[in-house]
């Protein structure tokens, strides 16, 4: 091996790579040195970049384990620096959904956790409790005597109700984060024959599903992955939903489609333009009971208008004066076939997955992870158990101030200051090797 202690710190240069044992030449490359901390893990680090041969890293691996070194586990380097303290749980977390990102919405988030932007939150939050109690002891424990002011429980109330609305705030966001982590999940519904493979088709960029002038061609759920706009999208096309069939195959696809809708997060309904405006219904009550006829008239209403989208097919079969009265309701007019008003689709789905995802920011970190919300849920509940408590005449302030230290501890374990080893296990082993 190159000699590291002739090397100047963070900086690249080329040598000859040599075995340590017989000095043989394994091969020329970029050698780079990191002394703790001031490296990843916090650690003395060596990088080297050679040659990506079989033969080079073969003979370089061998080498290296005659220095009684083991080849990385899956998140070793990101543990280390956990253990180190390079980085907490949520800048771990970040750094994973960073690797995995597929979009840039994504990416975005993920960045912004990994730099620290819910640490800096969250630490804030536990440093109002820790300085909340321990106000609240110190009157418990010096009350009577002079250099305690009267007023510090009070100031410490105040502080903690501040603390329960900023922390109610960030738990009602929607679930937009974990959404955009996880992807939008999306169903596309509608009638037998409508077009809804087609779309799906159009969406995902491919030919995914099999598109036929048949009725009833689609029998169970189809879902893929789509990025529209730097969002992802998790899109199921469903069997077409209809009440006059038997066919115990085409009933239990309907069944399906129905609750995948009832579990999605975004709808997309799919009409047949050319039947509307064959109707002699206006465009407002033939979608009502175009909905209505569907079973998910209600879901809709629940969801609210953010949550779903109208869209009516087969614009190119329309007349000039039909396309000009179904242009005025709140439906999108497309044709799979020409591709018609597909930019005004994508426009309005970007509109609606900004809604439902947001807009990731530093002035506004959102939740990501299922964990966190599970955390933050528990310690909004002990903050309420104070309150609960205090409101007793008969109470007693020091087995209310443990409610306060429960809530500190349940802050503590979404940022790794308070950890088990099974939650440590969990969000590792997701890492790649090495990573």
């Amino acid at each position: 091996m190159t000699n590291i202690s002739k090397l100047e710190p963070r900086r690249a240069f080329l040598r000859r790579i040599r075995d340590p044992e017989t000095g043989e030449v394994i091969d020329n490359g970029l050698c780079l040195w990191f002394p703790g901390p001031h490296s990843f893990t916090g650690e003395d680090s060596v990088e080297f970049h050679v040659h990506g041969g079989t033969a080079i890293l073969t003979r370089l691996m061998q080498a290296l384990s005659r220095l009684q070194v083991h080849p990385a586990l899956p998140g070793e380097f990101t543990r280390r620096a956990f253990y180190n303290n390079k980085l907490d749980l949520t800048e771990v977390e970040g750094l994973a959904d960073l690797i995995e990102a597929e979009t840039e919405c994504q990416r975005k988030q993920a960045l912004l956790q990994a730099d620290g932007v819910l640490r800096k939150l969250y630490d804030g939050w536990r440093r109002i409790l820790s300085e909340s109690v321990a106000s609240i002891e110190a009157y418990i424990d010096f009350g009577e005597e002079d250099n305690i002011e009267s007023d510090v429980v009070q100031r410490a109330h105040d502080a903690l109700v501040q603390l329960m609305r900023a922390l109610e705030g960030h738990l009602t966001d929607g679930r937009r984060g974990e959404i955009l982590r996880n992807g939008i999940r999306t169903v596309i519904v509608g009638e037998p024959n409508v077009g809804k493979s087609s779309l799906l088709n159009h969406l995902v960029q491919r030919n995914a599903a099999i598109v036929t002038p048949v009725a009833g061609t689609t029998r169970d759920v189809i879902e893929l992955s789509a990025n529209i706009s730097g969002y992802p999208v998790l899109i199921a096309d469903t069997a077409g939903i209809t009440d006059n069939t038997e066919d115990i195959v085409e009933v239990e696809g309907i069944r399906r489609a129905r609750s995948h809708a009832e579990n999605a997060d975004f709808v997309i309904v799919v009409m047949d333009a050319f039947k509307c405006a064959a109707s002699g219904m206006t465009c407002e009550d033939y979608a009502r009971e175009y909905l209505s006829s569907l079973g998910i008239h209600e879901l809709l209403a629940r969801m609210g208008k953010e949550r779903f989208i109208v869209i009516m097919n087969k614009r190119d079969l329309l007349r000039a004066e039909d396309k000009r009265r179904l242009d005025v309701v709140e439906a999108v007019l497309v044709s799979c076939k020409t591709e018609d008003g597909f930019q005004d689709l994508l426009q309005s789905l970007t509109d609606r997955f900004s809604n439902i995802c947001g807009e990731p920011s530093a002035e506004s970190p959102t939740i990501s992870q299922a964990r966190h919300r599970d955390h933050l849920t528990r310690c909004l509940r002990h903050l309420r158990n104070y309150f609960e408590l205090c409101a007793n005449e008969q109470h007693d302030v020091a087995i209310a101030a443990e409610e306060i230290h429960k809530a500190m501890r349940e802050l503590g374990r979404i940022t790794g200051h308070v950890s088990t080893n099974e939650i440590l296990d969990i969000i590792f082993k997701t890492f790649c090797i090495g990573k």
